[in-house]
């Protein structure tokens, strides 16, 4: 190692850090910047809390980690605290008096990312966390972990022996002569950060396999390289675990073995429980099945247990959805950018010889740079953004479908997924049609994968039997049965939104202004979002009312970080250090319409904060309707005025809702402030 990880001052022994997760990531991330690991503690601490908010990182045994990776960490470091209070991290087994701050450096290099997970490992090993409480000095704590994350660094005599474990490397997974009579499990482990519980859920698993004298391998697809299993190694295995957080690298390849899924976290609480169900599903593949992290699941076999069939729904749509929405703004945005140079008229209808084609498209076709039409480069300009951008948005639909279908069915779901979407627009289903369309697709891929073929057959499944068959399937039950029903359902609610004026409008405003600050870019947000990008998407029904709610939608979206970043310049003596630091990047995340830049503060206290957006947000969404403001963009915030047909009206129901927001927030923190707040209060008193 070129420079220790951990030194003397990034070590807190025994020390009151706070009552909660926030107040101890601060005080750690001010110690790295004491140490000169980071130039921006704010920006560590508030990175480590957008991770926190996503899965707590307490551990069993009284650990916590919270992690994470940013451009203000100059060199991978560590922090760590003993402490004397307790706090709460979210583990199983009650709150954490270890805690230690993993800060990595944005494209930080592997052998850092190596270093880091080692300590992670080691922190599955009881022998190592009871020297950590031991130690008596910070010297002792250096040296301890100085060991665990460099396997050749000098032992002391009073080094208790460390148990066997992995080496810190991901060395290549080679196939191995099978045991007699041992079973045969492999994993794949990977979180979304890649630095700690990848490597911990991977050492876990290990030591329990050794327990129950399983032969077993892992797969870490974590920060550092990975190196995939020898085929081998997967051909003799009789079941697999994915403990993810993520999407599983080349799912495609353990095609026909049963599987037990989780989240990383329930293989770092229960290994032994999940080694034991993958030995079980081996011998009996029907005991396969998916849980949620907690490991809860009512039945003990079958497929149908765990993660519900909502929730998994729902994740299969918010797939389709992350998928869908690039499309969706970068056509939005030329098309709006055709509309600036060459006026709204050039999406009007036309003829020429090859049949029906609006302006824009026969511009585009039929002049060149060289040949310009009447109106001149302009015309041509904006033309050729509108042809562009009228293409991209033809793909938001059949991507949809066909993302929603991989959600659920893996690689071999897409193509069906995409003929979904493409009979949908063709029948006129439009984006129900794909929404229903992607399930059906995926769900017909994932019941043709479970059937048993022969061994010679299983390389044809994922590259020809699923796409054929599953396309079959979801083409025929679109054409045949659900197209019209699905296409007088859309027809409806699109006659529906343009028959709502006056209240009813403005209900709607009210509705979907709660949506988009609910959860500030989740599910909930998705939906609502979602709803209006279809309506402006398909320029055959697109009409005011759906300009309408595009702008409501956004409108509502910018008022949490404007209003948060308005509420720390009135009280900045209510908010901490951190979130002072994030109210000033707010707002130009808010102007932008990237309504995830009031995460860090919703993240640590949410009662105050959420309800207060969500009250802005409503008003907003009210006022856009009522004042009947149209958007023909997508995304962009204040950057695309000029796709809107009164952006004063709505400048001013978005300075309404952040105002409002505003006072609502200061006042719910004034009547009960943060505890961050009122204790750097008592120190700045005391001191």
């Amino acid at each position: 190692m070129t420079e220790q990880i951990i030194t003397a001052q990034t070590v807190s022994l025994d020390v009151d850090a706070g009552a909660d997760p926030a107040a101890v990531i601060t005080t750690l991330a001010d110690t790295l910047a004491a140490a000169g690991r980071t130039t921006d503690p704010a920006d560590l601490a508030r990175a480590a809390l957008e991770r926190e908010a996503k899965s707590a990182t307490g551990l069993p045994g009284g650990i916590a980690i919270p992690h994470a990776r940013t451009a203000s960490v100059t060199t991978a470091s560590l922090a760590m605290a003993r402490l004397s209070r307790q706090v709460d991290f979210g583990a199983p087994d009650g709150p954490a008096d270890l805690v230690f701050l993993i800060a990595a450096p944005e494209g930080g290099a592997a052998a850092h990312m190596k270093v880091l997970s080692s300590l992670a490992r080691s922190l599955v090993r009881p022998d190592f966390v009871a020297s950590l409480r031991a130690a008596e000095n910070d010297e002792r704590i250096i040296e301890l972990v100085t060991e665990a994350i460099d396997p050749d660094a000098k032992k002391t005599a009073t080094t208790p022996p460390a148990a066997p474990m992995a080496p810190a490397t991901d060395t290549p997974v080679t196939a191995r002569t099978p045991t007699q009579n041992r079973p045969h499990i492999v994993a794949i482990t990977a979180c979304p950060t890649g630095i700690a519980h990848t490597y911990m859920a991977a050492d876990a698993l290990r030591y329990a396999a050794d327990r129950a004298d399983v032969d077993f391998a892992v797969e870490t697809q974590g920060s550092s390289a990975t190196t995939p299993f020898d085929p081998e190694v997967i051909a003799n295995a009789d079941a697999v675990i994915f403990a993810t957080d993520i999407g599983v690298k080349g799912k495609g390849r353990f095609h026909g073995k049963p599987v037990i899924a989780s989240g990383v976290k329930r293989a770092i609480n229960e290994p032994d429980a999940m080694i034991a169900e993958a030995v079980a599903a081996g011998r009996n593949p029907d005991a396969a099945r998916v849980t949620d992290d907690g490991g809860t699941e009512g039945a003990e076999t079958g497929a149908s247990s765990g993660v519900g069939l909502g929730a998994r729904t729902r994740q299969a749509h918010m797939t389709g959805v992350s998928y869908m929405i690039p499309f969706v703004a970068a056509g939005g945005l030329l098309i709006a950018l055709g509309f600036l140079l060459a006026g709204y008229e050039i999406a009007n209808s036309t003829l020429d010889s090859a049949g029906s084609l609006n302006d824009a498209v026969y511009i585009a076709l039929n002049n060149s740079v060289w040949d310009l039409p009447s109106g001149g480069l302009l015309q041509y300009l904006g033309a050729v953004s509108f042809a562009i951008g009228s293409g991209v948005m033809g793909l938001a639909v059949p991507v949809l479908a066909g993302y929603i279908s991989f959600a659920i069915a893996d690689r071999p779901g897409i193509a069906p997924g995409f003929v979904a979407g493409i009979v949908s627009l063709s029948v006129g289903a439009s984006f129900i049609g794909a929404l229903i369309g992607g399930l059906i697709a995926g769900a017909a891929c994932l019941w043709i994968s479970r059937l048993p073929v022969p061994q010679w057959a299983r390389g044809l499944m994922p590259v020809v039997v699923i796409p054929l068959f599953g396309s079959m399937i979801v083409g025929g039950l679109l054409y045949m049965v659900l197209g019209k029903p699905l296409a007088w359902l859309t027809e409806q609610m699109n006659s529906g939104l343009e028959s709502m004026s006056g209240g009813s409008a403005v209900v709607l405003g009210v509705v979907l202004g709660l949506m988009m600050c609910f959860d500030l870019g989740g599910p909930v947000n998705k939906t609502a979002y979602l709803f209006a990008t279809a309506g402006i998407a398909d320029a055959a029904t697109a009409g005011p009312a759906q300009f309408q709610i595009m702008a409501a939608v956004m409108c509502a979206g910018m008022v949490p970080p404007l209003a948060l970043a308005l509420a720390t310049v009135l009280r900045p003596g209510l908010f901490t250090e951190p979130e002072r630091e994030n109210g000033k990047a707010a707002w130009l995340l808010g102007a932008s319409f990237i309504s995830e830049g009031a995460i860090p503060f919703a993240a640590v206290d949410p009662f105050r904060v959420i309800p207060s957006m969500m009250a802005g947000g409503a008003l907003s969404g009210a006022l856009i309707m009522a004042f009947g403001v149209e958007l023909r963009a997508p995304h962009g915030g204040i950057f695309v005025f000029f796709a809107m047909n009164n952006w004063v009206l709505f400048l001013v129901a978005l300075v309404a809702g952040t105002v409002l927001s505003a006072v609502a927030v200061t006042a719910a923190k004034q009547f009960g402030r943060t505890r961050e707040v009122a204790a750097a209060d008592l120190e700045a008193v005391a001191a």
